[in-house]
């Protein structure tokens, strides 16, 4: 398959050593992010709509493959991976349970989607984490939320339910009856990227509201702190923007 008919490319030029980006930054989103004084440019770097089953180090290979340099770090959104490895469920696939139901409607909704305030989300929750313990977490939650304290029933619930994606528009309707799950084994990932194609990289669930690292490369030089900190505005997008794909590089 030539991905490369799937979109338009950002300007760069290359020879036979190196290759010079003009690095490209969705609306709204800055090239350059300071780290603990430390300034790096971030390219977002959009590719064709991924979907089940696909070849993450073949899709890797033909978006990066021309632009990464040693020093570099790719950073990867978590739903490439997981649609690679198909960890997507459909919504014919879900029975809506009286809990699902019940528990859903007492989530609140954020700038960045519903997350388990959808009946469906919340079903992949029970059957990933069992009902007793997403009646603890939303015990804990129902505690903790008028203290101002975000985000407890997702650190109870565990089993990645915080990075569910799915059943809404999405920017993209193919989105609307398919949810994603977390991807497995994502530092593994991390380490079969550098072994295959040579580069630094991490998986990441990021939206406007925060950054979680769910895997990197070893001896990537950073901790997970200052992973995350790169990416703290999100520069690959929450809409249509389709760059799944940052290129990170020190200034």
């Amino acid at each position: 398959m030539n991905y490369s008919e799937h979109f338009d490319s950002p300007s760069f030029t290359a020879d036979n050593n190196s290759v010079v980006l003009e690095f490209y930054a969705n609306p709204d989103k800055q090239v350059e992010i300071a780290v603990n004084g430390r300034a790096f440019l971030r390219h977002a770097i959009r590719t064709h709509f991924v979907t089940p089953r696909e070849d993450y180090l073949a899709i890797i290979r033909t978006y990066v493959g021309a632009l990464y340099s040693a020093g570099d770090i790719l950073s990867i959104s978590e739903k490439v991976i997981a649609l690679c490895q198909n960890r997507v469920l459909d919504i014919n696939e879900i029975r809506l349970s009286f809990w699902a139901k019940f528990l859903s409607r007492f989530v609140k909704m954020t700038p960045a989607g519903e997350s388990v305030g959808n009946p469906y989300k919340m079903q992949i929750a029970i059957d990933l984490a069992g009902l007793p313990r997403i009646l603890l977490a939303a015990a804990c939650a129902a505690i903790t939320r008028p203290l101002g304290v975000k985000g407890v029933f997702y650190i109870v619930a565990g089993h990645g339910i915080a990075g569910i994606d799915g059943f809404c528009a999405d920017a993209f309707d193919w989105y609307l009856t398919k949810g994603v799950l977390v991807p497995k084994d994502p530092s593994g990932v991390c380490r079969e990227i550098k072994a295959v194609l040579g580069m630094d990289c991490m998986i990441v669930d990021a939206n406007d509201l925060g950054v979680t690292v769910l895997g990197h490369s070893d001896n990537i030089g950073f901790s997970h702190a200052e992973l995350a900190a790169m990416l703290r505005d999100n520069p690959a997008g929450q809409g249509s923007e389709s760059t799944p794909l940052v290129l990170i590089r020190p200034k």
